[in-house]
């Protein structure tokens, strides 16, 4: 090598290692425009804030060092978005744009699960890589094409389970030979039960819709009961329901009728009425009885307003799904045993509208061992542990619920009971009277935030530093943000928010109870929680009276105060804000028990200025839900 050579050789060195490592640094970045089309999907939602933090316009998804919440990155190049309870929604006239979605190539698994999204199915079809696709827990509708799923021959695992799909379920499915799990129950599909011979399936469910007819004798011997009950029209050995042959033969009574002379005919059907009439009297005062057991306790305090609930053993999933696997379902929703006959005598009168946790009737909430927890603005409460039921639940007898008539009644009940959120507690059945309701919800064992609050001599109270109370305002607005745009059209949402009506889990992640009543409601009075200036003043109902309210309460839970606007003998928490923030005095509403369990105190301070500005008197000037619920996110720990 001459000297020269080895001169240009030394030289070109240092360059050729110069674009080695812009190489390597290269391929460290997801490929040109991901970030941006991730960017478009999120903008294409009505409510992505969750996202705001780490979804920035600029920068990599891919990058380890600052990861992209929900992202996932095979190598180079997205692969999967898990985006799941995250409050997210869109725009039902416009839909979900996947478009910006189809432009990442490698994504192969899609999770958009226990969100708030609406509308008909999305053009997710157009995703023709994708081998997972979980939209479960949304409020998505209406029919699937028939061939919807044909362009995914790479779907391995599909999940639609408890949305509002109506329809048949889609011919297509029937054609994916990859697929190995299809999860379709709590839905609205009717029809006949699809033929799914795929080798590769291993796991199916199509509980709980409308399908009926004969269960496939193939998919009776590959799958359980479990996965075909909840079909009240549906029939075959594998649910013990054996398939009738269809008759064309008249019943007895008619037989009788329409053969005999006009004579007969008269005298038969007389005796006919006479029997159902005596037949539905006997059924009514049977009712009432029964009805009435569930009686006032002279112990209760009759203006005590709040419904304290108890501690009891945590729920016992096990149980459930022994009882929902024991037998099969009539068109009331209630369980039926072998021979047809109503397990609990009477389970027609109570109407189940959730039956995820397992079904009961009335006769079983009769039976049931009852604790008094006491009287709200809406009648009686009590806790009630069935045998035959896995978990407790608590009975409400409401009172001054007579605006609407029984069916009407009905379609507003079960439209509550089909709504899935995290911090909403839907309820589970209801009968029907027309002086009095009974709803009955799920137990919850930690009891109510009021009572964690202030009950119990305080023990309780000290479980609640900072980021426990940071994480039940939060689950409180993403609670209400729901309900205000899930039930957008009523013109109180909510309607009666309030610490009492804010139950706790063993984590204390909050569930709101006795939502969206006002429409039922003849008595104005029992409702609105803490009562906005509006309401009180000139009997004037918006949704920003659910605002107010929602300011209470984050003034309630910063101060650990008990507030005048819930009982005479509490602080006016609205003014003593108010006067606080003029004088640049905030910090001395924080409760004690926050301060000395450490913390962030501006960011304490923050929060009670959210509330107090939610609290604003002029109902105009009151910021509106979405708004609040976006300043309370920020707050962080």
């Amino acid at each position: 090598m001459t000297t020269a050579t080895a001169t240009t050789t030394a030289a070109v060195r240092p360059l050729i290692i110069s674009l080695l490592i812009l190489s390597l640094q290269t391929t460290s970045l997801s490929l040109p425009g991901e970030g941006d089309n991730l960017i478009q999907f999120k903008t294409s939602l009505e409510d992505s804030s969750s996202l705001d933090p780490t979804w920035v316009a600029g920068t990599d998804p891919c990058d380890r060092t600052r990861p992209w919440l929900g992202v996932h990155c095979s190598d180079t190049t997205v692969s999967s978005l898990l985006l799941m309870n995250l409050g997210l929604y869109n725009n039902e006239e416009t839909g979900i744009d996947v478009a910006p979605l189809e432009k990442l190539e490698n994504l192969r698994f899609l999770s958009l699960e226990n969100n708030s999204f609406t509308g008909p199915m999305p053009q997710f079809n157009q995703l023709s890589s994708l081998k997972s696709l979980f939209l479960s827990g949304n409020r998505l509708s209406g029919e699937i094409p028939s061939s919807f799923f044909t362009p995914m021959g790479s779907l391995k695992k599909l999940e639609l389970f408890k949305n509002n799909f109506t329809g048949k379920i889609p011919h297509s499915l029937q054609q994916l030979d990859s697929l190995i799990e299809i999860m379709l129950q709590m839905n609205q599909f009717s029809g006949p039960f699809p033929v799914f011979d795929q080798k590769s399936l291993k796991v199916l469910d199509l509980s709980f819709n409308n399908l009926e007819g004969e269960i496939p004798h193939s998919m009776q011997r590959r799958f359980p009961a479990s996965t075909f009950e909840g079909n009240p029209d549906a029939c075959g050995v594998v649910i013990n329901k054996p398939c009738k042959a269809v008759s064309n033969t008249l019943p007895p009574i008619g037989e009788a009728i329409m053969a005999s002379n006009s004579t007969t005919k008269w005298v038969v059907l007389a005796i006919v009425v006479a029997v159902l009439l005596v037949t539905i009297l006997f059924k009514k005062k049977e009712k009432s009885d029964m009805f009435s057991m569930i009686g006032s306790d002279p112990s209760i305090d009759n203006h005590h307003e709040h419904a304290v609930e108890v501690h009891a053993p945590s729920i016992n999933r096990r149980a459930v799904g022994s009882v929902r696997r024991g037998g099969n379902y009539n068109e009331n929703g209630s369980l039926v045993g072998k021979k047809g006959q109503l397990n609990s005598g009477k389970s027609s009168d109570l109407v189940m509208i959730n039956e995820e946790k397992g079904v009961f009737g009335l006769s079983d909430l009769m039976k049931a061992a009852a604790e008094v927890l006491g009287n709200s603005g809406l009648g009686s409460s009590y806790k009630a542990t069935m045998a035959n039921y896995g978990m407790p639940v608590v009975a409400k007898r409401m009172r001054g619920m007579n605006k609407l008539n029984k069916d009407a009644f009905d379609v507003e009940i079960r439209r509550l009971g089909r709504i899935r959120h995290r911090n909403i507690l839907p309820p589970l059945a209801y009968h029907y009277r027309k002086e009095e309701k009974l709803l009955v919800t799920e137990f919850v064992p930690k009891g109510s935030l009021m009572f964690v609050l202030h009950g119990d001599g305080g023990i309780a109270h000290a479980e609640l530093d900072w980021p426990t109370r940071l994480k039940i305002i939060k689950g409180v607005g993403r609670g209400m943000g729901f309900l205000h745009t899930e039930l957008s059209e009523l013109e109180l949402p909510h309607g009666n928010l309030k610490s009492s009506n804010i139950l706790l889990s063993a984590n204390h992640e909050p569930l709101l109870t006795d939502y969206s009543l006002h429409s039922l409601s003849s008595t104005a009075q029992s409702l609105q929680g803490y009562k906005s200036p509006e309401v009180v003043l000139h009997q004037q109902i918006t949704p920003k009276s659910d605002v107010y309210c929602l300011g209470v309460v984050i003034l309630e839970v910063m101060t650990g105060k008990y507030p005048s606007q819930y009982h005479n003998n509490g602080t006016d928490l609205v003014s003593w804000a108010k006067e606080a923030v003029a004088n640049g005095k905030v910090a001395e509403l924080i409760d004690p028990e926050i301060v000395n369990g450490g913390g962030t105190v501006a960011e304490m301070e923050r929060m009670l200025c959210i509330g107090a500005a939610c609290a604003e008197d002029d109902h105009v000037s009151r910021m509106e839900m979405r708004e609040a619920i976006r300043s309370i996110e920020g707050v962080q720990v």
